[in-house]
């Protein structure tokens, strides 16, 4: 388990119970006492947690995750394709977050980044998003730069849609987008279940340089309600190993770059 990995563990055990110490980590992650304390000194500088004596707390924030948020499906799979989906991502770059479990992961993997969280008089990153839970999860990052959609909260999702994204979304540009999806196909293309969802994140989408599905391979091949518009708005598909060679060879054959996390 290499650091990056080894402080998502940290996050993962400390959202479990909102409490977490130093002998929890020894114990379950095999790490010596001081590896333990360096790794909540480096959450708690990058306002992750709260560190107390001979611990850690989680972050106190203005918003509680819906219950599929909080023990979703698949989580090292998404946690894997977040960082993949970092690593795509220079320092000062705009990039657009839609909602859903594998863009909260994207999003929890920018904000633990040196490189990001470092101190800086100007935003390292600046994130356009129209899930209310990803910007509260933002807000404590001064080095991030929070753009919110405007637009109807979706109970569900936690997404802003209607009519008001477009006037946000219509008057600025991204250098990537990162859309999460309910079905991926390589003919078909992407979709989810709600067609409001489905028009905010294809504008979001054309609205970026490059615009790129994040998806566990349980969702390929599968179709939900509405589409994302033409399969070729998405050049690119970050999924996990559990794609299959002829899954792999579909994407490629109708012109989309696979990247496997």
């Amino acid at each position: 388990m290499n650091r990056a990995e080894r402080l998502g563990a940290v996050l993962d055990l400390l959202a479990d119970t909102g409490q977490l110490e130093v002998e929890d980590i020894i114990v379950k992650l095999n790490v010596s006492a001081a590896t333990a304390r360096r790794d909540l000194d480096t959450l708690a500088s990058q306002q992750l947690l709260t560190r107390t004596r001979g611990g850690a707390i989680g972050q106190s924030v203005a918003y509680d995750l819906p219950i599929r948020y909080k023990r979703e499906k698949h989580a090292q799979q998404k946690r894997r394709i977040a960082e993949a989906a970092s690593a795509l991502v220079d320092r000062g770059a705009v990039i657009g977050l839609c909602g859903g479990t594998t863009s909260t992961a994207i999003a929890t993997v920018l904000g633990s980044r040196a490189d990001i969280m470092a101190a800086s008089p100007h935003s390292s990153l600046t994130v356009v998003t129209n899930a209310i839970n990803i910007a509260a999860q933002l807000a404590m990052r001064p080095q991030i730069k929070t753009v919110v959609t405007g637009g109807v909260v979706h109970s569900r999702s936690y997404e802003l849609v209607g009519p008001y994204s477009d006037v946000v979304l219509g008057k600025i540009t991204m250098d990537i987008a990162f859309i999460g999806v309910n079905g991926i196909d390589p003919v078909v293309g992407a979709t989810v279940h709600d067609e409001r969802e489905a028009a905010v994140n294809s504008l979001m989408a054309r609205r970026a340089t490059r615009a790129i599905i994040v998806a566990d391979s349980s969702k390929i091949g599968m179709n939900a309600f509405a589409t994302m518009g033409d399969a070729k708005l998405f050049g690119t598909l970050i999924t996990d190993s559990g794609i299959t060679p002829e899954q792999l060879a579909a994407f490629n054959d109708n012109g989309i770059e696979v990247i496997v996390a």
